[in-house]
């Protein structure tokens, strides 16, 4: 039988920083697959602060998730351009950079490409 279950961001399972403190992601795993919330803080730049953890030119891990605060950009590696504020949900596939707009931190909800984001 299924059971109930309570996890919360404020006692997460795992933390990866990001490079030069700026910022990081949050893991709980409700069972069916880790949900994480991601921190960028101002300044923060997935070409400057992930890359060097993934190894490769552009992220290649997929993204479902929903902006709780700040704002996010992103760019494919096509050229393509969007920029996520709260209350959105965004759907971003594998090859792209991202980095944080304004001065104020990013946090971000994702269900989805959590599993290696940033794992050392």
């Amino acid at each position: 039988m299924a059971r109930l279950v309570r996890k919360n961001f404020d006692s997460p399972e795992e933390t990866r920083p990001f490079e030069a403190g700026t910022g990081q992601l949050d893991l709980i795993n409700l069972g069916a697959g880790p949900v994480g919330r991601a921190v960028f803080e101002p300044g923060w730049h997935w070409s400057e602060h992930v890359k060097p953890i993934a190894g490769t030119e552009s992220c290649q891990a997929p993204h479902m998730g929903y902006c709780v605060s700040g704002h996010l950009a992103v760019v494919m590696d096509d050229g393509e351009k969007q920029e996520y504020g709260p209350g959105d949900f965004m759907i971003v596939p594998p090859g792209h950079d991202a980095w944080t707009v304004g001065e104020e931190p990013c946090v971000m909800i994702d269900w989805q490409g959590v599993a290696d984001y940033a794992k050392r």
